[in-house]
């Protein structure tokens, strides 16, 4: 398939470096999350046209400086003729070239990095650094040049000035991709990070090359990162998705370079209880007050008088008085 355009939307995390407060890292979630995975071997077609076995190795490797020269070489030093094809080349001519630009690089003999191991060879082919790191039990960045091991991710640096007059070193973490080779990267037959053959891995590139990362950024700055991330591969619908690692994986990775959480204990089951209703409570109705009746007040009447007595009606009353007390 063709490899995927080299711009599209990415999703970015910046975070004060932990042990150094001069430092931010800016760094590629879209990258980090991916399923990119080195398939060298395995279907990597090479950058240089009709040699798929070099990998990347076609050209050599340059020399980060004089300390990563010396490291290099001390483990040059302990390969033999069984574990390196071309030792007898190393030890005559060296192991130091110059490439295109004048620094310092591995030397290409036979149109590969001298230290390449071709198919056919007994000792086994690729890099004999590689095997050498991994029969010893070691990390393979301990023995191969940086810019070998650091592949695919790449480090860059610059100075960013804000708009209070301070300043502060940007560190970005992202994706080695052809632009990082220079213009001739363009040219390049073929290149890993932006093929889909690549995005295969059932680990995302934050876990698989956490020990890269580990060395590039130190163990405080990636915790922090690898807890970005985390949280991106939790998200529903990731923004931003690397479009060589479709259909994007949305899951939650053991990264064993980190501590573990401890799970939440569950709690225990309990009887199912009835959701408590609200009580239907009524509106107070106000009470119905009787207005006060005024009590019946008869009009006083005008008092009769009493009719006089007289004569006659005294004498009669009189005897009635008497028969009573003969009787």
């Amino acid at each position: 398939m063709p490899e995927v355009s080299l711009d599209f939307p990415r999703a970015w995390a910046e975070f004060a470096d932990p042990a150094n407060e001069g430092q931010i890292f800016r760094c590629d979630l879209t990258w980090l999350t991916s399923n990119y995975r080195c398939i060298f071997g395995n279907g990597c077609q090479g950058i240089v046209e009709g040699r798929a076995s070099d990998g990347c190795c076609s050209m050599g490797a340059h020399f980060a400086d004089k300390k990563d020269i010396k490291r290099v070489q001390k483990y040059v030093d302990q390969l033999t003729d069984e574990t390196w094809q071309f030792r007898k080349v190393g030890r005559k001519k060296g192991i130091i070239g110059k490439g295109p630009d004048g620094e310092p690089q591995t030397l290409v003999h036979k149109g590969a990095c001298v230290l390449l191991n071709r198919p056919g060879f007994e000792g086994g082919s690729g890099c004999s650094l590689h095997g050498l790191a991994l029969r010893n039990g070691q990390n393979p960045l301990e023995t191969k040049p940086e810019v070998c091991w650091q592949l695919p991710v790449r480090r860059s640096y610059r100075w960013v000035d804000r708009i209070d007059e301070t300043r502060y070193l940007e560190v970005s973490i992202g994706e080695y991709d052809r632009r990082g080779w220079g213009p001739g990267g363009h040219d390049l037959n073929w290149y890993c990070t932006s093929a889909t053959e690549a995005h295969t891995s059932v680990e995302p590139v934050y876990v698989h090359s956490a020990p890269e990362l580990i060395e590039l950024m130190g163990a405080p700055a990636y915790e922090v990162l690898a807890e970005f991330c985390r949280a991106r591969e939790a998200e529903a619908a990731p923004i931003a998705p690397h479009p060589a690692s479709a259909p994007f994986l949305l899951q939650i990775t053991k990264n064993p370079y980190t501590e573990p959480v401890a799970p939440e204990p569950e709690p225990e089951p309990t009887a199912m209880v009835p959701r408590p209703r609200a009580k239907k409570t009524e509106k107070p109705r106000a009470k119905k007050t009787e207005k006060p009746r005024a009590k019946k007040t008869e009009k006083p009447g005008v008092k009769k008088p009493n009719k006089p007595v007289t004569k006659a009606a005294k004498s009669k009353s009189k005897s009635k008085s008497k028969s009573r007390s003969k009787s």
